[in-house]
């Protein structure tokens, strides 16, 4: 079962068990909460939403996206600006969803992925390499040998080519 939800002026089609990035929501990290605004469930559409539905999401993250460029230019006019933007935003895990018909749950539970907790794992990690002396070991990749240049071939003379006139010789006359 799938639903058509509606949040930050979007419309998104949702499953029990997606992951969905959203616009900046005023949760927190982990929690739980209900969309009411379900404009499609089960088969049956809303005028606008449809009553007695909801859909259960958790938030597992909030972050900034990747950096979106925004050139402007005029040319013959010498103005060029570049700025960069990072939207916010909010990633949710569907944990179910409730139609007038029925319900579904995820199989999955949701992975919160928060960010000072992994900052912590990661000094921690640090400290004990640093307490041990050693880095840890790298993979070995096999290098592959370098590929044999190719000799090169004297090329054919096409037989459309111009030919090319030489110099001619000229000879005095005697009168």
């Amino acid at each position: 079962m799938y639903a058509i939800i509606k949040t930050g002026g979007k419309q998104y089609r949702v499953q029990a068990g997606d992951t969905l990035k959203v616009e900046k929501l005023d949760k927190k990290l982990g929690s739980t909460f209900d969309i009411t605004d379900v404009l499609f469930v089960d088969g049956v559409f809303g005028e606008p939403t449809v009553k007695d539905a909801k859909v259960s999401v958790v938030v597992t993250q909030q972050a900034k996206d990747a950096k979106v460029l925004v050139f402007k230019k005029k040319r013959r006019k010498g103005y060029r600006k570049t700025r960069g933007h990072r939207q916010l935003f909010t990633e949710l895990f569907i944990s179910g969803i409730t139609s007038p018909n029925g319900s579904v749950k995820a199989e999955t539970k949701a992975a919160v992925i928060d960010p000072a907790k992994k900052a912590e794992r990661e000094a921690e990690f640090k400290a004990k390499m640093d307490a041990s002396g050693e880095k840890p070991k790298k993979k070995e990749v096999k290098k592959k040998a370098a590929p044999t240049p190719k000799k090169k071939t004297a090329k054919k003379a096409r037989s459309g080519a111009k030919k090319t006139a030489g110099k001619k010789k000229t000879t005095k006359k005697t009168s």
